[in-house]
């Protein structure tokens, strides 16, 4: 791939109600889920990893320690909580950062974002049981065309401790976050605040209104009606929301056999299965081949 500015997929932030019902309902899907993570403002998750990327099932731990929202400091804690009173399913989009503070000045210098670099600590817990240090700086960015989408980059300070090839094997086969999928009565709008955010240029597809490859997976713009036939939501249109995720895997059937099997909802489209958003905490998931 030729050298590029463009920010990849990092990860994915998806609000749930029970963080251990939906750490077990991966699990029956076929992924490695991380154990339980305790954040000091008020949240706790669980990770799915893949390579460069992760999914991060989040939920409120203890709502007292959230902080409020300040002038140039972005309460990710009090996102979370807000977003999850409105319902379950993916509230953040994160994007790899290289350098957080120059990110926070580029966001600032595009109108898209005038918030402080945040850093944070804390430990984990490899295979062998042992502990390392994690730590992060991430910057924030406003999307006033999607008020209810939270948007960010994350610079990992210490890699080597966080990716791990044994947390990025999964029963079900998959080798990567491939896909988000975003929908917008009108995906147009979104254009400048995309594009600034991922520095990648984004133009259109039989498949999306909107699309921007990224070094690392996709990011799709879907209409509300989009949405509806190719990922069976019908969910509410008022407003932009994120709708789901993809990820790659090598074959479909044992996907298919595997969601039969546990009884999950599910339908092929193609080269596609997709699990819908109200049959898995309200973030439909689709694999893909690739």
């Amino acid at each position: 791939m030729p050298e590029t500015n463009a920010r990849g997929l990092d990860h994915l932030v998806i609000g749930v109600a029970d963080l251990d019902a939906a750490g077990a309902f991966y699990a029956d899907l076929g992924f490695r889920v991380g154990a339980r993570n305790r954040h000091p403002w008020g949240t706790e998750n669980r990770i799915v990893q893949f390579p460069g990327a992760f999914l991060e099932l989040i939920t409120v731990g203890d709502a007292t320690l959230i902080p409020p929202h300040a002038p140039r400091h972005f309460s990710f804690g009090a996102f979370v909580r807000d977003a999850l009173a409105r319902g379950e399913g993916m509230s953040m989009l994160v994007l790899e950062s290289r350098d957080s503070k120059g990110d926070a000045e580029s966001f600032r210098a595009a109108g898209i974002g005038d918030f402080e670099p945040f850093f944070f600590e804390r430990q984990a817990r490899r295979p062998d049981g042992s502990e390392v240090r994690v730590a992060f700086s991430l910057a924030f960015a406003d999307n006033a065309a999607a008020p209810e989408c939270g948007f960010f980059v994350c610079q990992q300070l210490e890699p080597q401790n966080f990716w791990n090839p044994a947390f990025q094997q999964h029963e079900n086969g998959a080798s990567g976050l491939s896909a988000v999928f975003l929908v917008a009565q009108q995906p147009a709008a979104q254009t400048a605040f995309l594009n600034a955010f991922s520095d990648a240029e984004s133009f259109a597809t039989p498949e999306a209104s909107l699309r921007l490859p990224l070094p690392r997976g996709r990011l799709d713009v879907l209409t509300p009606q989009a949405a509806a036939a190719s990922l069976d939501d019908e969910s509410r249109q008022d407003q932009a929301r994120f709708a789901g995720f993809a990820v790659a895997v090598p074959e479909l059937e044992p996907i298919r056999s595997r969601l039969a099997e546990r009884g999950v909802a599910h339908r092929t489209d193609g080269a596609r299965v997709i699990v819908p958003a109200e049959a898995a905490f309200g973030c439909a998931i689709v694999f893909e081949m690739g």
